[in-house]
């Protein structure tokens, strides 16, 4: 009896502390420690400290040596800058002439773009948001389209031709119509394509097109001088300005007038309203000439002295022409002289050569006997 005593016993409590000591078994399984479980979490977790920095510096310039491009690199660049939304930062002349650039150098440039722009008008103007539709790399360059580039791109089916008679082949549409809004751009490198990376190019591609700019705003201001800079993040015109800048300061006119002062028209462009200061910016061309401000307490103030110098669009090119030789070939009559024209030394014009009349033989009249007879 007193054997089977602490056999009962057993039996009848082991169901209750059964599940006690599988409960403190789990609980006794050592936890990890603080070193241990902060592993995972440093591995896991990007570090700012480090990357961050790096990808603020600049990218090392490429390499004089480095090698032709391959088709891995090829394939990324493409995927990298196709269908890019990036800032222009020079104007792009509508029509198939495009920008071309090499070794930082942007063509055309002065006279020659102002003469583009002005025959064809800009497709892009500096701080206009530009996409680039298109990425071909070639030979010895890379070739961007900007909105769309400068003609429309044919699709799959317009390239289908039916036979027509005499087995002449008729295309089933017309040629591919222009794209006025769309420019292209070309950038080229001395014998080949190097190898590089997509930040190399786009360090390359930055006298031209910024992508680093958050907005219109900000990518334009980096294309002005940092006088205009300042006064245009301050809303103020300056004499000297163009009307882009007139704009980017202020805003778009809400009322305009025009006038003529003698000979001179001009547009006076209105911000404000009374009882507030209200500003009278005089433009001619594309100058601001004259800043009045009509201040709340009846105070005027005029400004007309240029407070910044741009350089003119519209400079003048008799300058520029070269001089005419005095033997040049002319189409003027001996005698015929003007302003313009070179004179001789001497000052004096050349007599006109007097033409003989030749007397006209009797069976051949001449027009004035055919006229006299018709009387």
């Amino acid at each position: 009896m007193e054997r089977l005593y602490p056999r009962l016993v057993y039996f009848l409590f082991f169901p209750v502390l059964l599940p006690a000591i599988l409960v403190s078994g789990q609980n006794s399984t050592p936890a990890p420690s603080s070193d241990t479980a902060a592993v995972p979490q440093t591995v896991s977790q990007p570090q700012p400290t480090q990357s961050q920095p790096a990808s603020q510096t600049s990218e090392p310039p490429i390499p004089a040596n480095a090698p032709k491009m391959s088709k891995q690199t090829r394939l990324e660049i493409i995927r990298d800058f196709e269908t890019q939304i990036v800032y222009a930062r020079t104007f792009f002349p509508m029509g198939a002439k495009g920008v071309k650039l090499k070794n930082g150098v942007a063509s055309p440039n002065g006279q020659e773009l102002r003469q583009a722009l002005a025959l064809w008008g800009p497709a892009v103007k500096p701080g206009d948001p530009a996409h680039l539709s298109y990425v071909q790399i070639k030979d010895d360059h890379i070739h961007f389209d900007i909105n769309g580039g400068p003609v429309h791109r044919s699709k799959w089916y317009e390239h289908i031709q039916i036979s027509g008679s005499n087995n002449t082949p008729v295309p089933l549409t017309n040629a591919s119509p222009p794209n006025p809004h769309g420019t292209y751009l070309d950038i080229y490198f001395d014998k080949y394509v190097p190898e590089m990376t997509a930040r190399q190019l786009r360090d390359l591609l930055y006298p031209v097109l910024d992508f680093k700019a958050r907005s219109r705003e900000e990518a334009y201001l980096d294309t002005v001088p940092p006088k205009v800079k300042t006064a245009i993040q301050a809303h103020q015109v300056l004499v000297g300005m163009d009307t882009e800048m007139v704009v980017h300061s202020r805003g778009k006119s809400p009322k305009k007038v025009r006038e003529k002062d003698g000979d001179t028209e001009y547009e006076e462009w209105i911000y404000g309203e009374p009882p507030q200061d209200v500003d009278f910016v005089r433009i001619v061309g594309d100058e601001v000439v004259r800043v009045e401000t009509m201040k709340v307490g009846g105070q005027k103030i005029v400004r007309t002295e240029k407070e910044v110098i741009l350089e003119k669009s519209d400079k003048d090119t008799e300058a520029k022409r070269e001089e005419r030789p005095a033997n040049a070939p002319s189409l003027r009559r001996p005698g015929e002289d003007s302003e313009n024209a070179p004179k001789p030394t001497d000052g004096i014009s050349p007599v006109p050569i007097s033409v003989p009349n030749t007397p006209q033989p009797p069976g051949n009249p001449g027009p004035g006997d055919i006229v006299a007879g018709r009387k």
